[in-house]
């Protein structure tokens, strides 16, 4: 798997989980957004240039705790197309993982 795939100018991010999982919803979902900060610089990109975004919850219970983690992290006038689905995480701790599809600066 790639962390991350360059092609035509469009920056693909594999799906990006929090860095410790034993914390709550939005520590998981504050730290799953540096490390998608972190890779878009690395890219060539930043959060101004996502495209399209999809997040993956555990259980639509945190929605609106992820979802104000989320809205604090988009800069205004920037937010991407996104979708939010109720999934099963690979280990039972993961409460949220995100996609990213961003332009190349």
């Amino acid at each position: 798997m790639s962390r991350i795939v360059k092609h035509n100018g469009t920056i693909y991010l594999c799906g990006q989980v929090c860095k410790d999982a034993e914390q709550g919803i939005k520590e998981q979902t504050e730290t799953m957004l540096e490390k998608v900060d972190e890779l878009l610089i690395q890219a060539g990109s930043d959060r101004k240039h996502i495209l399209s975004a999809t997040i993956y919850i555990k259980d639509m219970k945190y929605f609106a705790e992820m979802n104000e983690v989320w809205d604090a992290w988009v800069p205004e006038g920037y937010a991407p197309a996104r979708a939010c689905v109720e999934a099963s995480m690979a280990r039972d701790a993961l409460l949220v993982e995100i996609s990213v599809v961003a332009a190349e600066i």
